[in-house]
């Protein structure tokens, strides 16, 4: 285990890969593909550990919002889907001596009634957190201790 814990959210379409896809795969574990964004792909290479949370968040769908509790569980590794033309993450100038974009593995814990952004942004406690600032589009964003808490420990206990 690392000596210090961070957490994250990740968005994932449902249509991708939803909470319960993840729940149902070998060890409830998954590879995060299709990161295709530098901010993310960095969080994804330098900040995240073995053992750091993550807010399993469903994203463009009619309902999106926090539906489940996972687990880093792998270091870094290049993403195949770069290299696949058939694969809509396909990027013909990533080169395998040279990949652009990683993935890391994620493990569901448990699913969660969903948490919504009406939700979210009606605590207080939440002030600050990424993914309620206007315009936010990154799939991975860092979460604080504070917020990670109050989500885990209160909202997805409430519902």
């Amino acid at each position: 285990m690392p000596d210090r814990t961070g957490f994250w959210l990740m968005k994932s379409e449902p249509d991708e890969c939803s909470i319960d896809d993840a729940l149902a795969a070998p060890d409830r574990t998954v590879a995060w593909t299709g990161v295709r964004n530098y901010q993310a792909r960095n969080f994804i290479r330098d900040a995240m550990r073995i053992g750091d949370g993550v807010l399993f968040y469903h994203s463009s769908c009619p309902q999106p919002g926090i539906a489940g509790i996972a687990r880093i569980v792998s270091e870094p590794r290049p993403d195949p889907t770069q290299f696949d033309p058939a694969s809509k993450y396909f990027d013909a100038a990533s080169r395998a001596d040279a990949p652009r974009w990683l993935l890391r593995d994620v493990q569901a814990l448990r699913r969660i009634p969903l948490i919504d952004l009406a939700r979210l942004r009606a605590h207080a406690e939440l002030d600050g957190l990424l993914v309620l600032r206007k315009g936010n589009r990154l799939s991975i964003t860092p979460v604080e201790p504070r917020h990670w808490h109050f989500i885990v420990d209160r909202l997805a206990r409430d519902t």
